[in-house]
């Protein structure tokens, strides 16, 4: 029970995640391999300014900002430099991993004895404990989703929406394509970001290693979500991602209660990914398309 009730509580936590790669991989279309490297981003941030005395709130927040950074410099690679997204991406990952070391001044922060944003529930002992950090994350998770769902729903929004649908006709409608990827990588690497500094007070530590893997984590999340959650429009495909991510955590908990060892998870992964990705060939129809611009 404590593993199911764990994986739920970190299923949330991916679902902000989620959402974030929804947002660069599903409405922009682009291929964003920056979340592996502002992940711990954002763990590395709210880690060592709680560590400095900063109120976690505030700390969680600048998080928020540092992954939006990072999302910028992707971007801008992009657009100005003409690099390829996906290089760009890599070039940012790969950078992030020097500048996170230099964030924290140790591969490894630790937040024993520091007040964190889940201190107060940490208190409570039992189910309760259990319960009450659900019902938080749940309502975290839930108003994320729901601001997203009214950003997308506004002019800028749909101006984003339109440019992952098709960059090449965005410009005759009025729309700025580069002001578009500008936009969508700053706010998606900013959420990847909170998610990452939610991780580090929820297990108590931020680690130079806690982002690999997570754009795989962040791509099965979308791809399984869409494979259960059905109906068009954004308010499904948001919701598909957060249950996605949920699932997820629930299918790695399934497979460590079979005794496989931890370094198996990511061969777990890979065939769930493979699995959701074959099963509109296998089962025509019984996936939906995914959302872009529609």
């Amino acid at each position: 029970m404590e593993l199911l009730l764990g994986s739920l509580e970190q299923g949330l936590i991916f679902g902000i995640l989620a959402l974030g790669v929804y947002l660069t991989f599903r409405v922009l279309n682009f291929p964003d391999l920056t979340v592996d490297g502002s992940f711990p981003l954002g763990g590395a941030v709210a880690a060592t300014l709680i560590v400095a005395g900063v109120s976690p709130a505030w700390a969680t927040a600048a998080a928020f900002f540092a992954g939006v950074s990072a999302g910028l410099a992707t971007a801008l690679m992009n657009t100005k430099g003409g690099i390829h997204g996906l290089l760009a991406g890599i070039l940012t990952m790969t950078g992030l991993y020097s500048i996170n070391l230099r964030i924290m001044g140790t591969a490894n922060v630790s937040l024993l004895r520091k007040g964190t944003l889940f201190t107060p529930i940490e208190e409570l002992s039992g189910w309760m404990r259990h319960a009450a950090l659900i019902g938080i994350l749940l309502l975290v998770v839930l108003a994320v989703k729901l601001l997203l769902d009214a950003f997308l729903r506004t002019d800028l929004g749909l101006a984003l929406r339109a440019s992952g649908d098709n960059p090449r006709m965005a410009p005759s409608l009025g729309i700025d394509p580069h002001g578009s990827i500008l936009l969508g990588l700053a706010l998606a690497n900013g959420l990847v970001a909170l998610s990452g500094a939610l991780m580090a007070q929820f297990q108590g530590y931020a680690d130079i290693q806690m982002g690999i893997g997570m754009i795989v984590v962040g791509l099965a999340s979308v791809i399984l979500g869409e494979a259960v959650v059905r109906g068009d429009g954004v308010f499904r495909a948001t919701l598909a991602a957060v249950v996605g991510a949920v699932l997820y955590r629930l299918v790695i908990a399934g497979a460590l209660s079979l005794n496989l060892q931890t370094s198996d998870m990511k061969l777990v992964t890979a065939l769930l990914v493979l699995v959701t990705l074959l099963g509109p060939r296998i089962w025509p129809g019984r996936f939906p398309r995914p959302l872009r611009g529609s």
